[in-house]
């Protein structure tokens, strides 16, 4: 995997050190290019957490730790406008489902958090989503399962493997199917270019919008975590 560059951006009152997380080359293009070094982690919760928390092992103990991490790429949603951008809201884990034993529905047990996750920190002026991570890919009525607006396989993996280093995350997230089943490769790309054009307009302009708010704000955890 791609093992990424953390950049150094200002926010009101310093610097902040910002690492960018994707799954997939394919979802880099070349404006993102021109913009990040980002995290590439593979597909899937599992790649995505297990690769996260690598990454930010290495950076604390070689003295870079990480201050807010930005998770970035494609999700799926059947109401949401197709290759637009997102930042998602909250995050939850459609895959966890221990009911038969009494515990809601995509709560983990024993683990005092709720099933979604509120995200604290927002970029002004980007549309707000829930967001369900899942090791699948939701396509047609199995949307009519999920509560979230969109659906993604890697960022509520990418947020428990930050949370372990006491950093937050920003998820953003351009709509690249759902709409139409998804049935063969290509109702997955179809928007990806749409997307990477998108995100990078929004990355070239991170500074100004982390300049909204203070280190304090960018760096905040939820209690309990």
């Amino acid at each position: 995997m791609k093992p990424g560059t953390p950049a150094r951006l200002q926010c009101a009152d310093g610097l902040l050190t910002v690492l960018f997380v994707m799954a997939t080359e394919q979802e880099f293009g070349a404006k993102l290019t021109a913009e990040i070094d980002p995290l590439i982690t593979g597909v899937g919760p599992v790649e995505a957490a297990a690769v996260t928390a690598h990454r930010l092992a290495g950076l604390s103990l070689s003295g870079e730790p990480v201050d807010l991490l930005v998770s970035l790429g494609s999700a799926g949603s059947n109401r949401l406008d197709q290759g637009e951008i997102y930042q998602a809201r909250s995050v939850s884990y459609r895959d966890m489902d221990a009911s038969p034993l009494g515990f809601e529905k995509g709560r983990t047990p024993f683990l005092d958090l709720p099933a979604e996750l509120p995200i604290a920190q927002q970029l002004d002026g980007i549309p707000v989503a829930s967001l369900s991570t899942g090791a699948n890919i939701v396509s047609g009525h199995a949307y009519g399962a999920i509560a979230a607006d969109m659906a993604d396989m890697e960022t509520f993996a990418i947020m428990r493997a930050a949370h372990r280093f006491h950093t937050p995350l920003i998820g953003l997230r351009g709509i690249s199917d759902g709409r139409d089943p998804v049935s063969r490769y290509e109702d997955w790309t179809r928007y990806l270019d749409d997307i990477d054009e998108k995100l990078a307009a929004l990355i070239a302009g991170m500074e100004t919008l982390l300049a909204a708010n203070d280190r304090a704000y960018w760096t905040a955890l939820p209690d309990g975590v």
